[in-house]
C-alpha cells in the first residue's frame, strides 16, 4: 500500500531501479503520465476495498468461531447491478480523457518545423525539411569500442554507455516540432521516453508524430523494435535547446553543408603583338639599283 505514495514524477530519462514513469519534458509525456497516475490510484482503491473484504470474510467468518456456510443462498439482483454498473462508470471515466489526448498526441497541424526520420540497419538519418541541413546518427565509437572488447562496461568508465551517439538531433525548446518516420530496410520504432511517445518506423509507410519541449536539456532514447543483431546498438540523443541557440546551430550546420564558391575564372593571357608583315604594295627595286646594292 505505501509503494504508490513513492511512484510520483521521476527524471525525466528512465534510471535503474525507477518505480514509476517519469513525467517527461512534453504536454503528451505529461499527459501520459496523469492518465497512467489516474488509473493507478483507481487500481489502488478497488485493490483495497476488495482485499479488504476478503480479510474480513476471512478472519470474521472464520469455521474456528463458529460460522456455518450458507447453503440456500441465492443471487442478489442488486448487488449484481452494482458490481456491473460500477465498473462500466470507472472504465467511463477513465476512457474519455485518455481518449480525448491520444487524438492529441496525432495532431500535427500548425507545427513550426518538420524533421524526418530514416532508420536504417542500424544508425538514424535525419533531415531538417526545407533547411539542407542531414546527418546520420550512430552509436558513438566509445561504446562500440567497449562491447567489441569484451570487458565488463559497469569497469569501462562510460556512463552513457550504449545510449550515446556521434551525432546528437538537435532541437528547439518552445517549438511545436513534426517528425515524420520511415524506415529503409525493415521496422524499426523511435523512441525518447522523455517525450512521451514512439513511433514505429516501417519501410514503404510514413508515419507523424509532434514534439514540443518544454526544458533544455540532453534525452536519451533507443529503437523499440527488434530489428536485427544490432538492434541493442541503436540509441537515440535529442538535445534540446532554446530557440536562439538552435538558430546559431543550424546557421552553423547550413554554412557546413553550403557548396563551396567557385572559384574566379584566370585572367585571359594577353594577346601577342601581331608580326609586322612586308608591304607587297612597294614597287620592286630597279635592276640597277640591285646590281649596286649587290
Amino acid at each position: 500500500m505505501a509503494l504508490p505514495v513513492l511512484a510520483f514524477a521521476q527524471a525525466a530519462d528512465p534510471k535503474p531501479w525507477q518505480l514509476n514513469m517519469g513525467r517527461g519534458v512534453t504536454a503528451q509525456s505529461a499527459n501520459a503520465y496523469e492518465a497512467h497516475m489516474f488509473a493507478l490510484w483507481v487500481c489502488v482503491i478497488i485493490g483495497i476495498l476488495v482485499f479488504g473484504a476478503m480479510a474480513v470474510a476471512m478472519f470474521k467468518f472464520r469455521h474456528s468461531k463458529g460460522a456455518v456456510p450458507d447453503k440456500d443462498f441465492t443471487h442478489s439482483t442488486k448487488l449484481e447491478v452494482i458490481w456491473t454498473v460500477v465498473p462500466v462508470v470507472l472504465l467511463v471515466l477513465m476512457a474519455f480523457p485518455a481518449t480525448s489526448k491520444l487524438i492529441k498526441m496525432y495532431d500535427t497541424r500548425n507545427s513550426e518545423m518538420t524533421v524526418k526520420v530514416t532508420a536504417f540497419q542500424w544508425m538514424w538519418k535525419y533531415d531538417y525539411l526545407g533547411e539542407n541541413v542531414g546527418f546520420t546518427s550512430r552509436l558513438d565509437r566509445k561504446s562500440d569500442e567497449i562491447r567489441q572488447s569484451g570487458v565488463d562496461a559497469r569497469d569501462a568508465n562510460h556512463p552513457h554507455y550504449l545510449l550515446d551517439v556521434d551525432n546528437v538531433l538537435v532541437l528547439p525548446t518552445d517549438t511545436k516540432i513534426r517528425f515524420v518516420i520511415t524506415a529503409d530496410d525493415v521496422i524499426h520504432a523511435w523512441w525518447v521516453p522523455a517525450l512521451g511517445w514512439k513511433q514505429d518506423a516501417i519501410p514503404g509507410i510514413v508515419n507523424e508524430a509532434w514534439t514540443e519541449i518544454k526544458q533544455p536539456g540532453i534525452y536519451r532514447g533507443q529503437c523499440a523494435e527488434l530489428c536485427g543483431k544490432d538492434h541493442g546498438f541503436m540509441p537515440i540523443v535529442v538535445k534540446a535547446v532554446p530557440k536562439a541557440e538552435y538558430q546559431q546551430w543550424l546557421a552553423a550546420e547550413k554554412a557546413k553543408n553550403a557548396p563551396a564558391p567557385a572559384a574566379a575564372p584566370a585572367a585571359a593571357p594577353a594577346e601577342a603583338a601581331p608580326a609586322e608583315t612586308p608591304n607587297t604594295d612597294a614597287p620592286a627595286a630597279a635592276p640597277e639599283q640591285a646590281a649596286v646594292a649587290g
